[in-house]
């Protein structure tokens, strides 16, 4: 009986080693269904060179797929190419191609549901609908993705990375472009977004919804529809990005729409129509940016209050900051503005007289947009000249009583 007990004991201390198994035109396995089908939880699938037509996939096991030499699967325009649904999921090193099209179901080249601990990495999209799909997962990682959509109109391209009801999340290192939206956030909290290059998206390179306690760092956005939305979210950091060139009769650098108590700082807005506008926000600290060549540098309507804007640089922008009201609740403190004219006789590095970032023709194109083509007329300078001097229309409780002299560095 002893000697029974004993083997049963050395069985049961015996580590279970995963397998790992080899898919390919020449192996014995030659689909990744037959391999996912045959493999147990935590073995590991190689999958090698070649274009696999196998229609949707399943994945619901604990298993790490990893691609040699840029296999390929193919969705022939008409599937959903992976579904995952599980946790302590790897998939690395594939190309996604031509999944299918359906707004009733929203395909995706790949789709997470009810997933945690999945990695998604060093994986080409090309022209998908939705390029990644992720929807009630947590601990989501998608890392070092190249997603190439197809611009064709709003209705017809889904987003490029998109996230529903999910939480910390890690979207970094990927690059995205001709999507919808670029990143999409919906109800998404405690999560990342960093280093990402995200540029010609028809609508939006970021967009977040309802999401609380995220931060996003280190990322560009460039020459998209419309720029970046940050709406109806609360505790958003967003730190050292890059807002370039988004150009267009509504564009911005970012739209920020009810946002309470969050932080943009260490950013650059360059070449944008609109580099931050504000609608109904309040206690957002605004500091360390640089503004430059923008069309307004700021548009604060008179629905914010308690932000406060500090150390920031604004350099070669068209209006420094616009608003729709006359009552202004919000604070400018040392900032540099190249338009200043001020003076600092005991030479601390602050102007000695406040500065008014609102022009006056600012003010008359807020409310008769046709009047932009005047701008650098003769007319408008005597205007601006005129309302220096006694000022009239332009909110009197919107300037910065410390302008900085120089330039600082951020």
């Amino acid at each position: 009986m002893q000697y029974f007990f004993t083997i049963v004991l050395s069985f049961l201390l015996t580590p279970v080693f995963s397998r790992t198994i080899i898919v390919g035109p020449t192996q014995p396995i030659r689909s990744l269904k037959k391999a996912i089908e045959t493999a147990d939880e935590k073995d590991s699938i190689i999958l090698l060179k070649g274009t696999y037509k196998e229609g949707s996939i399943i994945l619901t096991k604990s298993l790490t797929i990893i691609g040699q030499n840029n296999p390929v699967l193919e969705g022939e325009n008409k599937y959903e190419i992976l579904l995952i649904s599980g946790k302590n999921i790897i998939v690395k090193g594939i190309e996604f191609r031509n999944s299918g099209y359906s707004a009733m179901d929203d395909y995706a080249a790949i789709k997470l549901v009810d997933c945690s601990n999945v990695t998604i990495e060093n994986n080409s999209i090309r022209f998908a609908y939705f390029a990644i799909h992720i929807s009630n997962t947590t601990r989501a990682i998608i890392r070092n993705n190249r997603i190439n959509g197809i611009p064709t109109s709003e209705q017809l391209t889904g987003n490029g990375i998109h996230l529903w009801k999910s939480s910390h999340a890690i979207i970094e290192n990927n690059y995205i472009q001709g999507h919808r939206d670029g990143i999409y956030f919906e109800f998404v909290t405690e999560s990342q977004i960093k280093n990402n290059l995200s540029e010609k998206n028809i609508r939006y390179g970021l967009h977040f919804m309802f999401s609380n306690d995220d931060n996003y760092q280190n990322n560009t956005f460039r020459n998209n529809g419309a720029g970046v939305a940050v709406m109806y979210s609360k505790r958003v950091r967003m730190e050292k990005n890059h807002f370039e060139e988004n150009w267009g009769a509504s564009a911005y650098g970012i739209l920020l729409k009810d946002i309470t108590d969050s932080h943009i700082q260490n950013n650059t807005f360059f070449k944008n129509t609109v580099g931050i506008y504000m609608e109904g926000s309040s206690r957002i600290e605004i500091q360390k940016n640089f503004f430059k060549n923008n069309g307004w540098a700021i548009k604060v309507q008179a629905s914010c209050d308690d932000n406060v804007f500090h150390h920031n640089n604004f350099s070669g922008n068209s209006f420094d900051v616009g608003t729709n009201g006359t009552m202004v609740l919000n604070k400018f403190n040392n900032n540099y503005w190249d338009k200043y004219e001020g003076y600092d006789m005991n030479k601390d590095g602050i102007g000695d007289i406040p500065y008014h970032p609102v022009s006056m023709y600012s003010m008359i194109v807020e409310q008769n947009p046709t009047t932009l083509m005047l701008f650098r007329s003769f007319m408008v300078s005597l205007l601006d000249k005129a309302e220096k001097a006694i000022p009239s229309l332009t909110p009197e409780n919107l300037f910065d009583d410390a302008p900085m002299m120089k330039m600082m560095k951020i």
